[in-house]
């Protein structure tokens, strides 16, 4: 994060907990296939160790990338930061920043989380994004 000596962070959150919803129903139905295939008995059983541990290695990498994934709003700058090894961020300055939108699904709605648009800059899965915009604007 190039945030310059100055500048005040206001928020540094991650994405909504939900990003992980789908990437762990299918690390769970590898676990069942996986499963249902290593007590079927020989030889089927030979392909549920490697199933087993492909569904782990799918709700590794969804917690990973979202562990390594924040929102960052300074008092200059909005920033989405990603990456491990390398490490990739984007940003708007807030003086640039012209409308923010806010998108929300029903279940976003219900769950606290959206889609933020602001100045060319659009941040799916934002918790309470109605916070992020008015710290935005």
């Amino acid at each position: 994060m190039d945030a310059a000596p100055q500048e005040v962070v206001r928020l540094d959150s991650r994405r909504h907990g939900i990003v992980l919803a789908r990437p762990f129903a299918h690390a769970g139905a590898l676990a069942v296939l996986g499963s249902t295939v290593l007590v079927a008995g020989w030889p089927a059983s030979l392909a549920g160790p490697p199933l087993l541990g492909l569904g782990a290695l799918v709700a590794l990498r969804a917690v990973w990338r979202w562990e390594r994934t924040r929102v960052v709003v300074t008092t200059d700058k909005l920033f989405v930061i990603h990456g491990t090894l390398r490490r990739r961020a984007a940003a708007v300055r807030l003086a640039r920043v012209g409308a923010v939108e806010i998108e929300q699904s029903l279940l976003g709605r219900l769950l606290g989380y959206g889609t933020v648009s602001a100045g060319g800059l659009e941040i799916a899965y934002v918790p309470a994004p109605r916070d992020l915009a008015r710290l935005v604007t």
